[in-house]
């Protein structure tokens, strides 16, 4: 069951155009406003999940967020090209080592060819790019 804030839209939108780096905190997100939320009705199963999940390391680390950004802003004026791909519809069960692999070799694929036919470099973020030895991203 999830639980939808409608007439907040406007306000996420402008409030994460103003938010800089140093507003945030690993709990600030509790201060925003949601647009889908689910209702999460055993609050102690909640708090444990959360607990556990801090305790496991980013997915993502600051510099590779960095990085990306520079990419990402060598798209927006021109001089590379995006790629993004992967499966919105993967389902838990799905989500395994030679799934992310062979995803990432498509990805990468796709890049390599990219590259060649557009003669810009090809972003294609954090992790596949680190996987490639990326030149560009």
């Amino acid at each position: 069951m999830t639980a939808v804030q409608g007439p907040a839209r406007a306000g996420a939108k402008a409030q994460s155009r103003s938010s800089s780096a140093p507003d945030w905190t690993p709990t600030s997100w509790r201060g925003r406003p949601a647009q889908q939320m689910p209702v999460y009705e055993d609050a102690a199963a909640l708090a444990s999940a959360e607990a556990r999940l801090r305790r496991y390391p980013p997915l993502v680390f600051a510099g590779e967020a960095r990085k990306l950004r520079a990419a990402l802003a060598k798209v927006a004026s021109g001089e590379a090209f995006l790629l993004q791909g992967g499966d919105c519809a993967e389902s838990f069960a799905d989500f395994t080592a030679n799934n992310i692999r062979d995803t990432f070799r498509v990805l990468l694929q796709m890049a390599v060819v990219l590259t060649y036919g557009a003669g810009v470099p090809v972003v294609t973020g954090p992790a596949s790019a680190s996987a490639r030895g990326s030149r560009s991203a």
